[in-house]
Parts: structure tokens; sequence; C-alpha cells
């Protein structure tokens, strides 16, 4: 269902985009693949290497408890026989705290990571965002689609402006 609306959707942008020509020729339409553009920036694989050093600090803590958790569970179940209700008790209790916090680290984590990737990569985008729009004011383009995220459905290479772009950001 989701793609038959999709194909709907497309097919009314086209025949809509067709009309708009026709009443205006003078519409202009340009496309680059966004992702290939953030590839090419140097500042995108330093901002690559920051988020997985931080993200790794995450990672050895979640690994350590992991492990914690796994010795308490061993030896829980190795002296299981021999403890006493209520140290069972107290030992699952212990368990289960563990399994807790653990949990909840890996949310905190996740979170914070994200925050982390935002902080990063939004002055890399801005700086894309800002290069992507100056470069279509200066040649004249109407509307530039993103062909890197699939919302393209026909481009002539010469209404690419990667190059263009590459151009304004000094990159090769």
């Amino acid at each position: 269902m989701k793609r038959l609306f999709l194909i709907l959707s497309c097919g009314l942008l086209v025949g809509n985009t067709a009309m708009s020509q026709t009443a205006s020729p003078s519409l202009k339409l340009g496309y680059i693949n966004s992702q290939e553009l953030l590839g090419s920036m140097p500042e995108r694989a330093k901002a690559d290497t920051l988020l997985q050093q931080y993200a790794k600090q995450f990672q050895d803590q979640y690994e350590s408890m992991q492990k914690e958790y796994q010795v308490k569970g061993q030896q829980y179940q190795a002296g299981e026989k021999t403890m006493t209700d209520a140290i069972k008790e107290v030992k699952m209790k212990e368990i289960q705290d563990l399994a807790s916090r653990i949990e909840s680290f890996q949310q905190s984590a996740q979170e914070k990571v994200g925050q982390k990737k935002q902080e990063v990569y939004g002055p890399i985008l801005d700086k894309a965002d800002k290069a992507i729009k100056a470069v279509a004011k200066e040649k004249g383009f109407d509307y530039i689609f993103d062909a890197g995220q699939g919302f393209l459905l026909y481009g002539r290479e010469g209404d690419n402006i990667l190059p263009l772009v590459k151009a304004k950001l000094g990159l090769k």
C-alpha cells in the first residue's frame, strides 16, 4: 500500500513538474547526492573518528558490566545448592539490580551518543546546506533534489550540482 502511494505521489510530482515546466519554461531543477558530498568533506572523517572514540568509552563500560553480570550469574549457579533461601533472595536481587543498571546504562549511552552525533555533525551539515543553497542561488536553480536520499526519479548529469558545491567548499 505504501509502495502504491509512493508511486502515485511520484507520478503526480512528475506530472505537476511537467505542467509547471510547460507553463513556466524558466523552471530549473538540479540534484545532488548529499551522502557523496558529506563523504568527501574532510570534516566528516574527523567527526567519524571523534564519535567512534566517544562511543567506545561507553562500549568498554558496557562490556565490563556484562562481564560482572555473567560472573555473578555463574557464582549464583555454582553456590545455589548450598545457599539458604535468604541468601538466594539477596543474590538474585543483586543480579536483577545489576541487569537493571546495565539496561539503564545502555539507554543513557545511546542517548548521549545521539546527542554527541548531533553536536559533531551539525556544523558539517550546516556548512553543506549553506553551500548547496549558495550554488543553487548563484546558478539560478529553482529546486534541488537529493539523489542520495532517493528523492529523484530522473536527472540529467548536467544538472548534478555536486561538482559545483564541492568547488564552493574547496574540495576535489
